[in-house]
């Protein structure tokens, strides 16, 4: 897909990968729309730099992941500023770091919190711009899982199941929106300087780099890079990439 001229919705755009990730769009001519839930400041922020780094539209714009009648009133305001949506990248996320062992600590209400954000957000965000992407005859969408959802490892049984999710919502979801609109994800591991990475501990941060081949974290330019290639491509569809230094195969 040509992606000078396209218009990307990127959620958690204020984020540390999501910020790489919308400069990255924006390097290949991209409109962006920066999604945020509580950093407006930080949001229009990185929307000023896109378009003065870049010279592309870029405006952000507040939304509950976790509220469909919200979900559908940020597409409807994206496609009414934009004049249409081509690309979905679905990167915000919520964790908090809990030991496997520490099932009391996993309470119902923070399992449905990181479901709500890392799921079900993802899947009501897919469902409210496959109608438009389809109209338009092409498409984009492209999730940011982990190596949690591919192996029990990761900060929390909720996080690692949520990712896991993703994957195969990823899967499913390729094949519900074919042909017009294609669907990938990309699952980064330890990613250096990024909210979910300072729910770690130490510890965690130390035995993830070191467990790699390569001995480092995962690159997060590298990670931006991988979904503009998966915006870019009209023969990848359902799959997901691992990036994360040697860590996880599959």
């Amino acid at each position: 897909m040509e992606l000078k001229g396209a218009v990307a919705l990127v959620t958690g755009g204020n984020g540390g990968l999501g910020q790489l990730i919308c400069h990255a769009l924006a390097r290949e001519g991209a409109h962006v729309a920066v999604m945020y839930a509580n950093s407006r400041d930080q949001a229009e922020g990185v929307a000023r730099d896109l378009a003065a780094t870049h010279g592309v539209q870029a405006e952000a714009f507040g939304c509950d992941i976790a509220d469909g009648a919200a979900i559908d009133a940020l597409v409807a305001a994206v496609t009414a500023r934009f004049g249409r949506l081509d690309i979905l990248v679905n990167d915000a996320a919520f964790n908090k770091a809990i030991a496997f062992q520490d099932l009391d600590s996993l309470t119902p209400e923070l399992w449905q919190k990181i479901m709500s954000v890392n799921l079900t957000g993802p899947m009501l965000l897919t469902k409210a711009v496959a109608p438009v992407m389809k109209a338009q005859g092409q498409g984009r969408i492209v999730n940011i899982a982990s190596v949690a959802g591919l192996t029990p490892t990761g900060s929390s049984i909720a996080y690692a199941v949520s990712k896991a999710g993703l994957i195969h919502l990823t899967r499913c979801m390729a094949v519900a929106l074919a042909p017009e609109v294609l669907v990938n994800c990309v699952a980064p591991g330890l990613l250096e300087g990024t909210r979910a990475t300072a729910n770690l501990t130490a510890a965690q941060v130390e035995r993830s780099a070191s467990t790699s081949l390569l001995k480092r974290a995962a690159d997060k330019e590298d990670c931006a890079e991988m979904v503009v290639t998966m915006c870019r491509t009209g023969t990848m569809t359902g799959q997901t990439v691992v990036i994360d230094a040697g860590r996880v195969f599959h």
